[in-house]
């Protein structure tokens, strides 16, 4: 597989979930399936140390959830811009960088592709959120620019960027019949995108769109930070969050909010973290709730929590009646409820920074609500009720359209111009 195309990859990196399109000369945008069928894979990365092999996507989760010792990464592009990015940590007795593993979780969706497509592709156009990191250019910058490292090692000869969000405008535009002024959402598992942009047929055939796009914001919120506080509010009780001791102070609380973190959970399996955890046990009042963090630490079962408390999370969101966060793994019978009118309370404050954002995005493009045709929704964390609801009490009158959730933004990198 040595040949060619001058086609264009569009490759949607995310936090949660990753995906990828082909264009090809004519410009005909199509997802690539990464998993049998399915256009879209979670961004997972499963060390097996039973077998010294690794795994990815759904592959890599049901091996970590069947009980398969070794080491489970996720929310990888969270590490982008930070300093946790160039350590090394040791998976099958070898270190490695988080860097390298971004690299092959990159080189398996290039892998991917080319058997598809039949040919190596060459070009690629990476999607990147508004911001990496917030209010911190230099480290921004940094961001990118590891991505590109990445993307180059794996293979790739020519690597562009474009904002995910005007992404998303580029694909969602490909349906529109009319001009319209678009404010484009794009809620993913670690930031929350906005952009307006004057889109159309017509228009969809200028080499230069620059002047189409009238304004962009961002803000570092996704649905890794739901999924944080509602571990934190819900689960992380469970297990001595805001308990009492006999002076009648809390626990100390980091390593709660480190266990209801997908990216920092490995670190708590350490020796000299489960040393602190255990330190920890003349804090509390009642030892059976420390008895349970030990168990979660000792068991390794803090992505299990995490994996149950998202999955009740979309349970919820959809309107089961009855959505329960499952812990027997911990304990037998071990459940706590999770309500709607209470998973709204919780991520209010979450939700408010969030609608602020796309409010702030209409404002600098000058544009009254009544001049929106329409919110066009793509990420997955976008189907969010509580997050929808907000956002139709926000802008009262302006239809919501749901696009592609998981693929739309790696359609749109490929029809891209970079």
């Amino acid at each position: 597989m040595t040949s060619t195309l001058q086609g264009q990859l569009g490759i949607d990196f995310g936090t949660s979930n990753s995906a990828v399109a082909w264009a090809d000369d004519q410009g005909l945008a199509r997802l690539i399936p990464l998993e049998g069928q399915a256009l879209a894979m979670p961004t997972a990365v499963f060390y097996n140390a039973e077998e010294g092999s690794t795994h990815f996507g759904r592959d890599a989760l049901a091996h970590y959830l069947g009980g398969t010792e070794g080491r489970l990464m996720r929310s990888l592009k969270s590490l982008l811009g930070s300093s946790l990015l160039l350590e090394t940590t040791v998976v099958n007795h070898r270190a490695v960088s988080f860097l390298d593993i971004v690299a092959t979780f990159l080189g398996v969706l290039r892998e991917r592709a080319s058997q598809q497509l039949g040919t190596e592709p060459r070009r690629v156009v990476m999607g990147r959120p508004v911001h990496f990191v917030d209010d911190d250019p230099e480290r921004d910058a940094l961001a990118q620019q590891s991505l590109l490292q990445a993307a180059r090692s794996v293979g790739f000869d020519e690597v562009s960027f474009q904002l995910e969000p005007i992404a998303a405008a580029l694909d969602y535009e490909r349906r529109l019949t009319r001009e319209s002024l678009v404010l484009v959402v794009d809620l993913g598992g670690g930031t929350s995108d906005f952009s307006v942009l004057r889109l159309g047929p017509e228009r969809m055939l200028r080499a230069d769109r620059s002047q189409d796009v009238l304004a962009t914001t961002g803000v570092h919120v996704g649905g890794t930070d739901f999924d944080q506080k509602l571990s934190l509010e819900l689960a992380m009780p469970l297990l001595g969050f805001r308990h009492l001791g006999p002076q009648q102070r809390e626990v100390p609380s980091r390593v709660f909010f480190d266990l209801s973190t997908w990216h920092l959970i490995n670190w708590l399996y350490q020796p000299r973290a489960i040393a602190q955890a255990q330190a920890l046990r003349s804090n509390y009042s009642d030892l059976r709730l420390h008895q349970r963090l030990m168990r979660v630490l000792e068991q390794r079962l803090g992505h299990r929590i995490a994996h149950e408390v998202e999955q009740a999370k979309i349970l919820c969101s959809q309107g089961e009646p009855d959505t329960r966060i499952d812990l027997s793994e911990l304990e037998p019978g071990l459940a706590v409820s999770m309500a709607a009118a209470g998973m709204r309370e919780h991520l209010a404050a979450l939700l408010a920074r969030t609608v602020a954002c796309a409010r702030e995005c209409v404002q600098r493009a000058g544009l009254a609500d009544g001049e929106l045709d329409a919110i066009y929704l793509t990420g997955g964390s976008s189907a969010l009720q509580p997050f929808q609801q907000a956002l139709q009490a926000e802008f009262a009158g302006v239809p919501l359209v749901e696009g592609d959730l998981f693929g739309g933004v790696a359609s749109g990198l490929a029809y891209s111009r970079g």
